[in-house]
Protein backbone atom coordinates (compact mmCIF):
# COMPACT_ATOMS: atom_id res chain seq x y z
CA UNK A 1 0.00 0.00 0.00
CA UNK A 2 1.54 3.86 -0.80
CA UNK A 3 2.26 5.67 1.82
CA UNK A 4 -0.13 8.93 2.26
CA UNK A 5 0.88 12.31 2.72
CA UNK A 6 -0.26 14.87 6.24
CA UNK A 7 -1.73 17.96 5.49
CA UNK A 8 -3.68 20.63 7.15
CA UNK A 9 -7.18 21.48 5.25
CA UNK A 10 -9.08 24.93 6.35
CA UNK A 11 -12.40 24.18 5.92
CA UNK A 12 -15.89 26.11 7.51
CA UNK A 13 -17.23 24.70 10.41
CA UNK A 14 -20.45 24.18 8.38
CA UNK A 15 -18.92 21.93 5.65
CA UNK A 16 -17.26 20.19 8.52
CA UNK A 17 -20.13 20.08 10.32
CA UNK A 18 -21.83 18.30 7.36
CA UNK A 19 -19.04 16.23 6.28
CA UNK A 20 -18.96 14.71 10.06
CA UNK A 21 -23.16 14.01 9.72
CA UNK A 22 -22.20 12.46 6.22
CA UNK A 23 -18.97 10.16 7.12
CA UNK A 24 -21.58 8.98 10.29
CA UNK A 25 -24.26 7.90 7.98
CA UNK A 26 -21.99 6.08 5.72
CA UNK A 27 -20.24 4.83 9.01
CA UNK A 28 -16.99 5.90 7.66
CA UNK A 29 -14.30 8.25 9.46
CA UNK A 30 -14.28 11.81 8.58
CA UNK A 31 -10.93 11.70 6.87
CA UNK A 32 -12.35 8.41 5.22
CA UNK A 33 -15.26 10.27 3.89
CA UNK A 34 -13.11 13.11 2.48
CA UNK A 35 -10.78 10.66 0.58
CA UNK A 36 -13.77 8.88 -0.57
CA UNK A 37 -15.41 12.52 -1.87
CA UNK A 38 -12.18 13.32 -3.67
CA UNK A 39 -11.15 9.94 -5.14
CA UNK A 40 -15.05 10.01 -6.21
CA UNK A 41 -14.47 13.30 -8.31
CA UNK A 42 -10.96 12.53 -9.47
CA UNK A 43 -13.05 9.45 -11.64
CA UNK A 44 -15.54 11.23 -12.80
CA UNK A 45 -13.77 13.86 -14.00
CA UNK A 46 -11.03 11.25 -16.05
CA UNK A 47 -8.31 12.21 -13.54
CA UNK A 48 -7.93 9.28 -11.71
CA UNK A 49 -8.03 5.62 -13.56
CA UNK A 50 -10.99 3.28 -12.11
CA UNK A 51 -8.78 0.57 -10.54
CA UNK A 52 -6.11 3.19 -9.19
CA UNK A 53 -5.81 4.90 -6.07
CA UNK A 54 -3.76 7.55 -4.71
Amino acid sequence: MAEKKAFVLRISPEVMQEIEKWAADEFRSVNGQIEFLLNKALKENGRLKEGKKK
